[in-house]
């Protein structure tokens, strides 16, 4: 019972994420967090997890520098999550641009 409700609370909060990631309002970071959302917070860690929701409340354009290296990232968001983000681009979302995503 405890372990249902749990994983319902998982899905809800997934859901939020989602949503959040996929309307940024910035269609480049929808391009990004959207498919990080779907593919990777599903596997990451509660206090990955937190880091990640923490990070949706940061500004479209300075978010979307800082994953491209294209402006410096603040200290307290280079990291093991803001590498994994950049990696994923690099792995994933070059990919799909290539291929048309959007």
């Amino acid at each position: 019972m405890a372990e249902d409700i749990a994983r319902a609370e998982l899905t809800t909060r997934l859901n939020r994420i989602r949503f959040r990631a996929w309307r940024r309002g910035f269609r480049e970071a929808d391009m990004i967090l959207g498919p990080f959302s779907d593919q990777i917070a599903p596997k990451l860690d509660e206090a990955e997890l937190t880091q990640f929701e923490a990070l949706l409340d940061e500004d479209d354009h300075a978010l979307y520098g800082w994953i491209k290296g294209s402006t410096s990232t603040p200290p307290e968001w280079e990291g093991p999550l803001m590498d994994r983000i950049r990696r994923f681009v690099a792995e994933s979302v070059s990919a799909e641009v290539a291929r048309g995503i959007g």
